[in-house]
């Protein structure tokens, strides 16, 4: 399989088995992405969509994710970018750029994870603050 340079949205419950290369499989059920590494390894690539890791932006006909894919674990270490479905290769990172990378990555799954999140809904923090509550 050769390099992919476009990539188009596919919107779906779960991931299908085998993935098509060039398809963004998309599932909001999951919270999550998944493709055939862009570098034309085969492998599978899933990006979990959250604050602390990918966000998706579908503009109707493309798909783009932030932040960058850097597949450090498999062999081929591609790192690249989906934008407006149009892969946008990325340099290789060094190993020590990797290690760092990936402990930012769990300092930012951390800090989500502390995160508070109120226990009140919108409309209970509305009447406590408006005056006629």
């Amino acid at each position: 399989m050769s390099k992919i340079s476009h990539v188009i949205p596919e919107f779906v419950d779960s991931f299908p088995t085998p993935m098509s290369p060039g398809v963004l499989y998309v599932s909001t059920m999951f919270n999550s992405c998944g493709h055939l590494c862009c570098c034309g390894c085969g492998n599978e690539v899933v990006t979990p969509l959250s604050p602390a890791q990918w966000t998706l932006t579908y503009n109707g006909r493309d798909v783009s994710l932030a932040k960058s894919i850097g597949n450090w674990t498999l062999p081929c270490k591609s790192h690249y970018w989906i934008r407006n479905g149009r892969v946008d290769w990325s340099r290789q990172f060094t190993e020590s750029e990797i290690r760092q990378n990936q402990k930012n990555d769990q300092d930012d799954l951390q800090a989500l994870d502390r995160k508070p999140t109120s226990p009140h809904s919108f409309w209970e923090r509305l009447h406590r603050i408006l005056p006629w509550s």
